[in-house]
């Protein structure tokens, strides 16, 4: 299983991005797919995440800013997000849980910049 994130960059505060992963591989069944992600000298954290069947749960650092979305047909999650805060940097990486045991898979990371 393969997990391919795009879409991070370099923006002003106040802007917006959006970023998406793509999922291949053996993949029976994504059950919640998500992102966290981890700025310098602190630890992962979850950003967003979204089940099969579309329940969203976010952290209160990013409710109303963001928006975490999925295709099922593609094996693809999104997070836009607008409003950007310097706060925001960091690597964000995508993952899912997939299968009847729930296995976890990682994406590489994708860096997303905000200047302030």
């Amino acid at each position: 299983v393969q997990l391919q994130a795009s879409g991070g960059g370099l923006v002003q505060a106040g802007g917006s991005l959006r970023l998406s992963c793509a999922a291949s591989g053996s993949i029976f069944s994504i059950n919640t797919m998500g992102w966290y992600r981890q700025a310098p000298g602190k630890q992962r954290e979850l950003v967003a995440a979204v089940t099969r069947g579309g329940s969203t749960n976010y952290a209160n650092s990013v409710e109303g800013r963001f928006t975490v979305s999925r295709d099922n047909a593609k094996n693809t999650v999104y997070l836009q997000m607008n409003s950007l805060k310097p706060e925001d940097t960091a690597v964000y990486y995508c993952t899912i849980w997939a299968g009847s045991e729930s296995n976890n898979y990682w994406g590489q990371g994708t860096q997303v910049t905000v200047s302030s």
